[in-house]
């Protein structure tokens, strides 16, 4: 494993325990070159999948993206950062084991969105405003009104 701050190639693993959820073990290293310790986490993937963006471009699946646009949506909120985790790995995992190696954005938006949902009402309209490009302050309130209906509040 690489070092992130002198580059140097080799580390040495000090500790190693699997993560809350247990789908991820954690591990801490310690760099041979500078001595400097970071953490690396190590996820099981069942196949490589590739995502296919609206515009037909392709690229491959990110689950550091994917957890950085949910983290995103979620800043500020009084949300566990453990959920926030296992919601990024469910949509991983249902992504992995639907069968499909390719997978259009919008499922995964829409895998998102559904998420999001049931953790917070704020960061659901928060990533609804990105996903489905919110241009005007009506479209904040005609989406707002949606959430109402359906939580009854």
């Amino acid at each position: 494993m690489r070092c992130p701050y002198c580059g140097h190639e080799d580390s040495q693993v000090k500790d190693s325990r699997p993560t809350e959820d247990g789908a991820a073990i954690r591990r801490r290293r310690q760099c041979e070159g500078c001595a400097a310790r970071f953490t690396t986490f190590e996820r099981i993937q069942l196949r490589d999948i590739i995502v296919v963006k609206s515009g037909g471009a392709s690229e491959p699946f990110d689950r550091e993206k994917l957890a950085r646009s949910i983290e995103l949506a979620c800043r500020k909120r009084a949300i566990d950062p453990v959920r926030i985790e296992r919601l990024v790995s469910g949509i991983q995992r249902q992504l992995e084991t639907s069968g499909e190696s390719e997978v259009h954005s919008v499922r995964i938006g829409s895998l998102a969105m559904e998420g999001l949902k049931g953790l917070d009402s704020v960061a659901y309209i928060r990533f609804a405003s990105v996903y489905k490009d919110f241009t005007e302050a009506k479209d904040f309130q005609e989406f707002a009104g949606t959430i109402r209906e359906v939580s009854g509040e």
